[in-house]
Formats: structure tokens, C-alpha cells, sequence
């Protein structure tokens, strides 16, 4: 990993989750001196659900991935670092099949219960070789903590990204924990990146993907760091009932609004984890929608300020030019109205209901805009809309970053 991002938080005391086993090796994908493979055993009966990226350009782990999920029924995952092998034709498809079989092989399982994803440089195809032989060492391998999962699994990442929460159903209580990979290409319309799920729970594969698509949409599909959709984003969540609870099947059973809760919960930290870890970000921006038409409208313009790279460098120079982002809901294509919009940073009104404040001072705002957490309001002045959308800073790190990713 490189230098720590400043927006850095520490890894999180994620229990052990029964029924998961996660183990890591090292493949050798890239010239680096670190594990690059991650494989989590599952146990027999285990649910999943999962969402995945809508890039019409995508890879064949989330071609077969898409497929797979619809069985409902997972018994391992295995996670690839340095090579996407997305636009790699049947050669990148081959070696997803051969991973899945190997896989299956090993614990008398069906490859359809194999789910694989890979990430990093597109247009290489994954190294059949190099794969077989990682797979072999991680099926041996002794079990990992969840940081070093979490840390495997990372590209350009900076930091190991985990979270997690508990929640009561019908007197028992389980656990939800999850990690995440995510730094750059972030601009999810599914989902975000790599992340997966895992919890003890008893859930219903049908439940269980209702759960995981309602926190998609108010968590991982409300980020951006560049605008940029990958082509192998992919949320996968795992139950292993192993908890013991009464099985939840619907909204209407018992303790599953809690459960749905802590899924929230969950995603809502992942995806703040991965825009903390933007590259080259040095700030942590919230933008905050109210007034819209819609929710859905709210969010859409949410995005177009939150995506604009004038708006992102105005707030890496710490400018308070809240021009630009007047400029950006007016082209996010959403109903606006200049006469009642309003703009704000850090509670601090700049303009209400289309003007200027007479009596505005720039003092807080500057004052504000130095601090590692910046608030964006936005009030539209037309509806009950909202929504909240999560960026950060254009800096010059980012293009260091991206223009020597390959060498």
C-alpha cells in the first residue's frame, strides 16, 4: 500500500463470523511483495445475494457472477488483486471457470457455488498458472484475520477497509461484518467496487437480496470519487445461518427490520471508508440535497455536484466559490429553479431562494473549508426530495496515482 490517506480511519474489532473462514496467498499477479489472493470457505447451506456493476464492458466474474447469484446457494469466494481480467474475451472466462472448478473440487461442491472477482489492470487476461497455484496455497493456507482479508484484497487502496454491527432477531443476536476494496474508478451504479458481506444469520436468499439492493441504493450508489464506473464492480453478501435464528423470509417477520438496519449500517460505513480513501483525497465531502422534486432527483444532483471537478478542485484550494456548484445542479438535467435555490457550506447560507445574502460572511466558510470533513446544502425549494451523496477532493495526487497505475 502506499502512503495512508489523511482521511484514514483504523480497522475495526470484527469478531469471527461462524461459518466463515477466510484465508489468503500469494499468486504473484503483480511485482509486489504481498498476498494477493484471498479465499473464503463457506459452510454448506450458505445464502447469497448480490449486486453488480451495469458497465456494458464488464468482466467475466460478474458475467458468471450474475448468473450464479441466482441460485441463491454459495460455498466460497475467492477475491483476485492486479488483474480485472475484464475485456480479456474466453481466455478471461477460462480462467474464471478453471478457479471456480478447482474451487469446487476441493470441497465437493458445484462450481456455481464458486463466486470468483478480480481486480486491478483491464485487458490482460488472469494467469491460468499463477491462479492455480495461489488457489492451492490458500486452500492450505491457516486461517486469516479480517484486516489481512480486507488488506489482500486492496489495489491503489491505502488502508484496509472493514465494518460492522449486530442485530437482534427474535432474541438472538447476530453479527454482520464486511470489507471493501475501492480508491479510484469509483462512480458505482450498482454498487462499488469489491466489498462482500457476511453474516451468522438465518436469512432467505430472496430476503436477503431485497436487504442488500435497498442499502445499495442510499449507500454505495450515492459515492463517487471520479465519476468513473468500473468494469468488475460487485457487492456480494453471504448468510451462514449458522446463528441459530428463526430464518427471515420477509419485512414481515420478526427482527428483520433490524436486520435490514445493521445491513444499512454496514454498507453505509463501507462505501464512507472508500471515498476516505479516494485518491489523492484530502477531504471527505458530504452533499446534502433537500427541496427536490423527488429523492431519486435529489440524488441525481446530488451526483452532478459531487462529480464536477471544478466544484472537488475549488474545495481541494479550499475556495468558497459556491458558484460552481450553482452551475453544477443547473446542469444536472433535474428540475431547479435559480429563483429558489439556496447554497451552503458548513451551515453557513451563501445564497437563499436565488440571491446572494446581503449580510453573507465568507469567514466561516473559509474556516470551514479547511477542515478534513466538508458539508455541501443544497435547498431546491420545490418539494419533499432528498438525499445525501458523498465525494472528495480533485487533487493532484489523484493524477499521480492514475497516470503511472501500469508501471
Amino acid at each position: 500500500m502506499t502512503e495512508r490517506s489523511p482521511l484514514a480511519v483504523p480497522f475495526p474489532q470484527i469478531p469471527p463470523i461462524s461459518g466463515v473462514t477466510p484465508r489468503i496467498a500469494r499468486a504473484g499477479y503483480k511485482d509486489w511483495g504481498r498476498c494477493d489472493l484471498t479465499y473464503i470457505e463457506l459452510a454448506e447451506g450458505t445464502a447469497v445475494a448480490g449486486v453488480f456493476t451495469r458497465n456494458v464492458c464488464c468482466s467475466s466474474e460478474v458475467e458468471l457472477g450474475r448468473e450464479q447469484v441466482t441460485g441463491g446457494q454459495a460455498r466460497a469466494l475467492v477475491v483476485n488483486a492486479g488483474n480485472s481480467n475484464a475485456f480479456t474475451g474466453y481466455r478471461g472466462r477460462e480462467a474464471v471457470e478453471a478457479i471456480m472448478s478447482q474451487v469446487a473440487g476441493h470441497l465437493g461442491c458445484s462450481p456455481d457455488e464458486v463466486f470468483v472477482s478480480s481486480t486491478g489492470v483491464i485487458g490482460v487476461p488472469l494467469p491460468k498458472d499463477k491462479a492455480r497455484a495461489g488457489i492451492e496455497a490458500a486452500l492450505t493456507a491457516p486461517p486469516c484475520s479480517w484486516e489481512e482479508a480486507a488488506a489482500t484484497i486492496g489495489t491503489t487502496d491505502t488502508f484496509p477497509k472493514g465494518a460492522v454491527a449486530r442485530a437482534i432477531i427474535g432474541g438472538t443476536s447476530v453479527t454482520i461484518a464486511g470489507i471493501i476494496k475501492g480508491s479510484g474508478m469509483i462512480a458505482p451504479d450498482m454498487a462499488t467496487m469489491l466489498g462482500y458481506l457476511f453474516t451468522d444469520a438465518a436469512i432467505e436468499p430472496g430476503f436477503l437480496q431485497a436487504c442488500l439492493a435497498a442499502a445499495n441504493a442510499r449507500t454505495f450508489s450515492c459515492i463517487t470519487v471520479d465519476s468513473d464506473t468500473s468494469t468488475s464492480d460487485t457487492v456480494l453478501a453471504f448468510a451462514t445461518g449458522q446463528a441459530g435464528n428463526a430464518p427471515l423470509g420477509s419485512f414481515e417477520d420478526a427482527g428483520a427490520d433490524a436486520f435490514a438496519a445493521a445491513v444499512h449500517d454496514v454498507c453505509r460505513q463501507l462505501a464512507h471508508l472508500v471515498v476516505r480513501d479516494g485518491e489523492g483525497a484530502q477531504k471527505f465531502i458530504a452533499v446534502h440535497v433537500t427541496g427536490a422534486v423527488s429523492d431519486d432527483s435529489a440524488r441525481r444532483i446530488g451526483l452532478a455536484i459531487a462529480n464536477s471537478p471544478l466544484v472537488k478542485t475549488a474545495i481541494a484550494g479550499e475556495d468558497a466559490n459556491w458558484g460552481r456548484v450553482v452551475m453544477a445542479v443547473g446542469k444536472a438535467g433535474e428540475p431547479a429553479d435559480r429563483d429558489r435555490l439556496s447554497i451552503g457550506f458548513g451551515a453557513t447560507w451563501a445564497a437563499r431562494e436565488g440571491q446572494p445574502l446581503p449580510d453573507y460572511d465568507e469567514a466561516p466558510v473559509a474556516a470551514h473549508l479547511k477542515q478534513r470533513e466538508i458539508s455541501i446544502e443544497i435547498d431546491l425549494g420545490l418539494g419533499e426530495g432528498h438525499a445525501t451523496v458523498w465525494t472528495c477532493d480533485l487533487t493532484h495526487g489523484y493524477i499521480s496515482i492514475n497516470a503511472d497505475y501500469r508501471s
